[in-house]
């Protein structure tokens, strides 16, 4: 099935009064749940959607303690997940402290595996109404 991109408006963020232009974007097609991905693995191995249900409701549980822990989770060829911190700037490098943390994300690095397929997925162009049509479009 092909990835749906509409066209939406942005400006530059950078630019305030930058000239507005037309990028591509995703439209999703909703979310899939993990019983859903769980009965899709089971029908690609030999383990039943129950068993596969455990196991990925066990990796959704493992994966934030590890994280929390300070590792980097690997994820074979899908990817790795690392914690990332944003923390206020200080003059003295003793003044850094935990309380200095001002934000924590957690960072997604595609692995080769799923770059490849990405890369070779179709897009789709769909019609979009929230953009009036102009004539030179």
């Amino acid at each position: 099935m092909p990835v749906n991109i509409t066209v939406t408006t942005r400006r530059d963020p950078r630019h305030r009064n930058s000239e507005t232009k037309y990028h591509a974007t995703v439209r999703s097609k909703g979310r899939i749940k993990t019983s859903r991905i769980a009965n899709e693995i089971s029908t690609l191995s030999a383990v039943n959607s129950v068993d596969t249900t455990a196991v990925l409701e066990a990796l959704m549980h493992v994966v934030p303690d590890r994280l929390a822990d300070g590792h980097i989770v690997e994820l074979g060829s899908l990817g790795s997940f690392r914690v990332s911190v944003s923390s206020k700037g200080v003059r003295d490098p003793r003044d850094v402290t935990p309380q200095s943390i001002t934000d924590v994300r957690i960072l997604f690095r595609p692995g080769e595996f799923l770059l490849k397929r990405l890369n070779a997925a179709v897009f789709e162009k769909i019609q979009d109404d929230t953009l009036s049509q102009s004539p030179d479009r």
